[in-house]
């Protein structure tokens, strides 16, 4: 081949790769970093729609049992939880049972110890969070619908990714009646946690009136 063929060749070569190197850092220059926001008790920004819940649960969890009895089935992908730690305390359940995926109940234990880090780091005394909701048959989603209209059939509960973590009960460690702080500055400090781990896209989060609790889907 020509010796000035080849040094144009050469020549152009290098001038594409040049080119390309400073699209790309243009492009990694245009990506804006994330803003991460403290939260002020704005509750009604923990909003994320049931089809986010959904998708996430659909994607990530099992496939909806039809009966309780039914755990035995998905023992190789559910976690059974413990009915108490020294982190949260599960509240007695009517229509779930304390099953959760791997991911979910390691989002669970997150939640939780960073709570009880958040008091610890306030020099307050610990408490624990109370779980009153876990995973659901359809036959208990089905029994929930007859007693509440607004209940849904296709329940992110089902998928084993969902819990339903209290804001209006917390259960303290040490003695009653000593420092007791109260039930809206212990809702504020989970809220804080739960908004930390949602701008982190860890978890959905919804702010329930009146069940009195977050309502958190793992991501």
């Amino acid at each position: 081949m020509n010796f000035r063929i080849l040094l144009f060749l050469s020549v152009l070569v290098l001038s594409f790769e040049s080119c390309k190197g400073e699209k790309e850092e243009s492009s990694l220059d245009n990506v804006e970093p994330k803003v991460y926001t403290r939260f002020r008790g704005a509750y009604k920004s923990f909003n994320d729609m049931p089809e986010l819940h959904l998708e996430a649960a659909q994607r990530k969890g099992i496939l909806p049992m039809t009966e309780r009895g039914d755990t035995a089935k998905f023992l190789s992908q559910m976690v059974r939880l413990p009915m108490e730690l020294d982190l949260y305390k599960i509240d007695k359940l009517t229509h779930s049972v304390p099953y959760l995926v791997t991911d979910a109940s390691k989002l669970l234990v997150q939640i939780s110890s960073n709570f009880r880090d958040s008091l610890i780091s306030k020099k307050l005394p610990v408490y624990k969070l109370v779980v009153t909701s876990v995973t659901r048959s359809l036959d208990d989603v089905a029994s929930l619908t007859k007693r509440n209209g607004n209940a849904s059939h296709n329940s992110a509960h089902c998928y084993g990714t969902t819990f339903d973590i209290s804001w209006k009960r917390f259960q303290k460690r040490g003695p009653e009646g000593t420092n007791d702080v109260s039930t809206d500055r212990l809702k504020l400090i989970l809220g804080e946690v739960l908004h930390d781990l949602r701008q982190r896209d860890l978890c959905y989060v919804v702010h329930e009136k009146k069940q009195a609790c977050f309502h958190i889907t793992v991501r």
